[in-house]
C-alpha cells in the first residue's frame, strides 16, 4: 500500500489493465513457463513456508525476518502487477525500474517498505483459480481433500518461478505471508506434505483491539482513494474496511454478522472462531507462535523457530532479535464489549498457548 501510494496515472493504468482478467495473465504464464523451461528444471520445491494468520498477529515481521535470510525466497513489489508471470515481467521492465523509495505502510505498525520489500501476492494466484470461494460478504473455506490439478501444477510452478527469479537453484526455499491460507491449511499441507506453516497469534484483547482500528483506518482510506481500494482488491486483500470479506471459519457467518464490524464483539467473535477452527484442524506441520512470548523473548523466539524450520546456521535470525518491540496494548471499557465473548476466547487463546512451540 505504501509502494502503490507512489504509483503514477501511467502506472495505476498498467494495474488496471494486468488485472482487468487474470485469464489474461494466466494465458502469459503457460508461454512463460514453456520459455523458461530448462530455467525451472532446476528449482527443486523443498519444504516451504507459508505464514498466515488472522492480519494484525506478526505475520509480515515473520515474512520480513524469514525473506531476509540467504536461502529463502518470496514475492516482492517488483512482482506488481503481473504477478502471475514474474519471469516475464520480470525481463520487460528491468530498463525501467525504479530504486526502491522506502515509506511506513499504510498500516500506521511502523513498518517500512519500498519496492523490494517482501509482500504478500500470493493470493493473486489463489483467485485466478478459485473465484467460486469468493462471496461478495465472506470467503468459503477449502475442502481439505479438493483436488483441482490445473491450480496444483501451476502453484508449484509459480513457486519455482518466485524462487528462480529471486536467486535460483534447488537450494533456495519458498517463503510466503498470506493471512488467506489460514482458510487452507488442510489443502496446503496436502498439497506440499513438508511444508512448515507458522501461525502467529496474539492475546484476544489486544488482537481484537487492532483488527478493530485497521478496520476504521481502511474505511476511511478507502472513502478517499479509489484506487487503494481496487489495489487491495485486486491483490485479495479482503480483510479490512469497505472490501471487508470474512472468512466463514465454522458456518456460523449469520452469528459473527449479528454484530457490527465497528464494534469489538465482531473482532473478538472473528477471533475466536478462526483460531477454535484452527485448533480443531490443526496438521502436525503448522507450529503457533504466541506473539507476546516473541516480543518478550526475541532471542530465545527466533532461535526456536530457527530450529523448528531447519536452519543450520542461527545468527542470522537472531540478529532480529534486537529488532522486535512489543506491539501497543489496547485498553477498553467493559461496556464497549461483552464479557462472555471475551471469557470464551480467552480460553481458545489459553489452548493455543499449550500447544504453541513458542
Amino acid at each position: 500500500m505504501a509502494v502503490a501510494g507512489q504509483y503514477s496515472l501511467l502506472d495505476r493504468a498498467v494495474h488496471g489493465m494486468a488485472f482487468h482478467s487474470l485469464e489474461v495473465q494466466k494465458g502469459v504464464a503457460e508461454i512463460e513457463s514453456l520459455l523458461f523451461r530448462r530455467r525451472l528444471a532446476d528449482v527443486t520445491l523443498r519444504n516451504p513456508i507459508f505464514i498466515t494468520s488472522l492480519p494484525r498477529a506478526g505475520t509480515t515481521l515473520l515474512l520480513d525476518v524469514l525473506s531476509s535470510l540467504q536461502g529463502f525466497a518470496s514475492h516482492t513489489y517488483r512482482d506488481m502487477p503481473f504477478v502471475l508471470c514474474p519471469l516475464i515481467w520480470s525481463a520487460l521492465s528491468r530498463n525501467f525500474r525504479r530504486r526502491g523509495g522506502e515509506r511506513a505502510r499504510a498500516h500506521g505498525d511502523g513498518m517500512v517498505v519500498g519496492y523490494d520489500s517482501p509482500e504478500a501476492f500470493e493470493e493473486v494466484v489463489w483467485q485466478g483459480f478459485w473465484p467460486d470461494q469468493y462471496h461478495s460478504d465472506h470467503i468459503d473455506l477449502w475442502d481439505t481433500q479438493a483436488t483441482l490439478s490445473e491450480f496444483e501444477e501451476f502453484f508449484r510452478d509459480h513457486v519455482r518461478k518466485i524462487i528462480a527469479l529471486r536467486k535460483g537453484g534447488e537450494t533456495i526455499r519458498y517463503v510466503s505471508k498470506n493471512n488467506a491460507n489460514i482458510a487452507r491449511i488442510g489443502y496446503l499441507s496436502r498439497l506440499f506434505p513438508d511444508c512448515v506453516i507458522v501461525v502467529p497469534f496474539r492475546s484476544p484483547l489486544d488482537h481484537a483491539g487492532s483488527l478493530l482500528r485497521q478496520h476504521h483506518s481502511f474505511l476511511e482510506i478507502h472513502a478517499r482513494n479509489d484506487f487503494a481500494k481496487r489495489y487491495m482488491a485486486w491483490i485479495g486483500h479482503f480483510e479490512f474496511g469497505q472490501l471487508l470479506r470474512p472468512i466463514d471459519f465454522k458456518k456460523q457467518l449469520c452469528t459473527l454478522q449479528a454484530h457490527s464490524p465497528e464494534g469489538l464483539d465482531y473482532w473478538l467473535c472473528y477471533w475466536n472462531s478462526a483460531f477454535e477452527w484452527l485448533l480443531e484442524n490443526r496438521t502436525s506441520n503448522i507450529r503457533l507462535i504466541s506473539y507476546e512470548r516473541l516480543c518478550g523473548d526475541p532471542y530465545g523466539a527466533l532461535a526456536r523457530l530457527g530450529r523448528e524450520i531447519g536452519l543450520n546456521d542461527l545468527a542470522p535470525i537472531l540478529v532480529w532479535s534486537d529488532r522486535i518491540r512489543t506491539p501497543s496494548s489496547y485498553k477498553f471499557a467493559d461496556c464497549e464489549y461483552d464479557f462472555s465473548v471475551l471469557e470464551a476466547a480467552r480460553a481458545t487463546h489459553q489452548q493455543l498457548c499449550e500447544v504453541a512451540i513458542i
